[in-house]
């Protein structure tokens, strides 16, 4: 059966985020990312397959197509075997303990999928946005989270307000301040992220507890560390810390 015009166009229009809020709808490419989202309790509307599938669940749209019409529909170079259109969930409630993510301003898409599938790896369920940052729903942050999006929640809100009303210590990264691994870190705590090119901005910064940063090995040129790996490096010692793990 062939796509038609206005699956292309509606399917399109789910690249720009106001169409995502308007429908409340978003893409998830490959059948791995799809059956996770599935797994985690999204609402799947339609699925455009290539091929048969198993554990779509029942009363859903399924539309075998070839490869072609798979191209027509899909955001990516090279298409995988399988694309759907799932139905947004509800925000979740703002967190206040454990060990929560929060991003200022971040405006690179594969930075903030990065970050939400590093997040998922060291076991962080909560990242809060300012309402500036990137939408988490953009079809390449999706894409690169590689099904994480499914098992962490992202919510949107302001960020200075956030940020004065937790009762967590607030860990910000910043190229000067206490080392990262010579800190204490607390298992509730939050771990602010600036923007890649402007990093924290100052009244975000004032509402942090604690500065912290990652050592610089001598001689290096660098003047940074990418947003990404920087939420790597930080995550992964204060994961390390939990669960007692040492460095040979």
């Amino acid at each position: 059966m062939p796509v038609t015009k206005s699956e292309i166009k509606f399917i399109r229009q789910l690249q720009q985020k106001k169409y995502r809020k308007q429908h409340h709808a978003f893409v998830v490419e490959g059948w791995k990312s799809i059956r996770d989202f599935i797994k985690a309790g999204y609402n799947l509307q339609k699925i455009y397959t290539i091929r048969e599938l198993e554990g779509i669940p029942v009363n859903v749209t399924i539309k075998i197509i070839n490869r072609n019409q798979l191209k027509q529909l899909s955001f990516l170079q090279h298409p995988k075997d399988a694309l759907a259109v799932f139905e947004m969930k509800q925000t979740a409630p703002l967190p206040d303990s454990g060990l929560i993510l929060a991003l200022d301003d971040l405006q690179d898409p594969g930075n903030l999928g990065t970050i939400i599938r590093t997040a998922d790896w060291f076991g962080v369920r909560h990242i809060v946005c300012s309402e500036n940052t990137v939408d988490c729903y953009n079809p390449k942050v999706v894409q690169a989270t590689m099904g994480a999006l499914a098992n962490v929640a992202v919510n949107y809100t302001d960020l200075a307000g956030f940020l004065q009303k937790t009762k967590c210590p607030v860990f910000g990264t910043f190229l000067s301040g206490d080392n990262i691994y010579q800190s204490t870190l607390p298992q509730d705590a939050i771990i602010l992220i600036g923007n890649e090119g402007n990093g924290i901005k100052p009244e975000i910064g004032k509402l942090t507890t604690h500065r912290i940063h990652i050592p610089q090995a001598s001689g290096a040129i660098a003047e940074s560390l990418n947003a990404s790996i920087a939420t790597a490096v930080v995550l992964n010692e204060f994961y390390r810390r939990f669960n007692n793990l040492h460095h040979d």
